[in-house]
């Protein structure tokens, strides 16, 4: 029986819709099979934990649900970003490894013009990532804290200031903009962690996770199973939170435009605020004795 031809973009749409919440439960499960993995009977156990602080815990107090939980939040908004370029742009706006390849072939063009653009593009990731850890290098012995929180606030006021780009005239500084925001992630990301996330590219993660899905092989013992486990659970967490961002990203563009990039900004601060909102918790739980 033929499809009514009025019908095909409401089943379009139901479709996409059902894929999205598809994900969705499946990226808050594997939300939970983080925490669960801690051994822990319930969530509500690891909310109560003033270890649980995303940016503050560094060096041995730092455990693998710190990465999980920031590795989420961040990845998430990375596919957001990402999907945002590409569609308004067809620009990259994460990495730097295409980049690479077009500059390469502008240059074999005799396209000095474009070559230098994709240069550009390189030099605002990497200027990013110089500022995060500058930011944090200066700060953190007086204001551990605020050393972590003002990269990402940066980072989330840029990404606001973008989403509100429409006229040609400025549109096309956006690439520079979001990779030089993409830039201060990583590179924080990358610091808070010890280099155990990484958040605005999967490459390196793929590339991680068929080693480790190699090793489950000839690991005997438990310790190092559940341990190789968790390094699992974590990079597919991360890829399925950057293809989630990616594909929420790529419907609200459809209906919003750049103004999706709002919902990128929303995350960032939720994060950034994470540790701030649980250490005033507990100040008022010490306080009041409850």
């Amino acid at each position: 029986m033929p499809v009514n031809s009025h019908l095909l973009p409401l089943l379009l749409r139901s479709s996409s819709l059902t894929f999205i919440v598809i994900i969705f439960i499946v990226s808050f499960l594997l939300f939970l099979i983080g925490f669960q993995s801690m051994g822990l009977d319930s969530v509500s156990c690891l909310i109560l934990d003033v270890y649980n602080l995303m940016f503050r815990n560094k060096g041995k107090r730092r455990t693998y649900i710190h990465n999980f939980r920031l590795a989420t939040i961040l990845s998430f908004v990375a596919g957001i970003v990402n999907i945002s370029g590409v569609l308004s742009l067809g620009v990259l706006t994460t990495n730097v490894t295409g980049h690479f390849a077009f500059f390469s072939e502008m240059f074999v063009s005799e396209n000095y013009r474009l070559a230098l653009i994709y240069v550009s593009y390189i030099s605002c990731f990497l200027t990013g990532a110089f500022f995060s850890s500058f930011i944090v290098e200066m700060t953190i012995e007086k204001r551990r804290f605020h050393s972590y929180s003002i990269p990402i606030i940066t980072e989330a006021v840029i990404i606001l200031i973008t989403s509100f780009f429409s006229d040609l005239d400025i549109l096309f500084i956006l690439p520079y903009v979001l990779l030089f925001a993409m830039g201060l992630q990583n590179a924080l990301v990358t610091k808070v962690s010890q280099s155990v996330v990484r958040t605005t590219h999967l490459t390196g993660l793929f590339t991680d996770l068929g080693i480790e899905l190699s090793q489950i092989i000839f690991y005997r013992t438990r310790e190092e199973r559940q341990k190789l486990l968790k390094s699992i659970n974590l990079k597919v967490a991360i890829i399925l939170f950057f293809f989630l961002g990616g594909v929420i990203g790529g419907v609200l563009y459809k209906k919003i435009e750049l103004k999706v990039l709002i919902l990128a900004s929303i995350f960032l601060l939720f994060a950034v605020s994470y540790d701030a909102l649980l250490l005033k918790f507990y100040a008022l739980r010490k306080r009041f004795r409850f």
